[in-house]
């Protein structure tokens, strides 16, 4: 089953890639990686929500935040390789959540972007990962996300 038909099956419609906020590009790459720029949770060109997890934003919250983070960089990838097809596998996730001191529960937020990321790939989706706590993020965005894509000679 194609990656496009999968994501129709999950209700999930790919944005127009976010536009660098920044003097970055959104993806690099080189042999067969693709590496892509943080992402945050944008929506219509607008960030959905702001603030800190353990404060303004619950993990319920910060778990819709990276899912909808992972669906601006499933966008970069698309565009970057024409299709979601030519993916081989998600190699790392790397997460940041803005969070306050004593809050703990990072890697259960970015579950709701790996999760996806199993769900639509399937094995090739399950990658190695870091969550990491982050004192500020930019734009007060809850999560950053950053992922390193094996794709397939095109």
């Amino acid at each position: 089953m194609s990656i496009e038909r999968k994501l129709r099956e999950l209700g999930i419609t790919l944005p127009p890639p976010p536009k660098p906020v920044g003097s970055y590009i959104p993806a690099v790459r080189t042999g067969n990686l693709l590496f892509l720029s943080g992402m945050i949770p944008f929506q219509d060109g607008k960030l959905v929500l702001e603030g800190k997890l353990g404060c303004e934003l619950t993990v319920e919250q910060g778990k819709l935040a990276a899912r909808l983070a992972l669906i601006n960089a499933l966008a970069v990838i698309q565009q970057a390789l024409g299709s979601l097809d030519h993916v081989k596998r998600i190699v790392r996730l790397g997460g940041h959540v803005a969070s306050v001191s004593g809050f703990n529960q990072q890697p259960l937020v970015l579950n709701g972007a790996s999760d996806l990321l199993v769900e639509i790939f399937g094995d090739k989706g399950r990658h190695a990962r870091l969550a990491l706590g982050a004192i500020e993020l930019p734009l007060n965005a809850p999560v950053e996300l950053e992922l390193v894509v094996e794709v397939e000679d095109v």
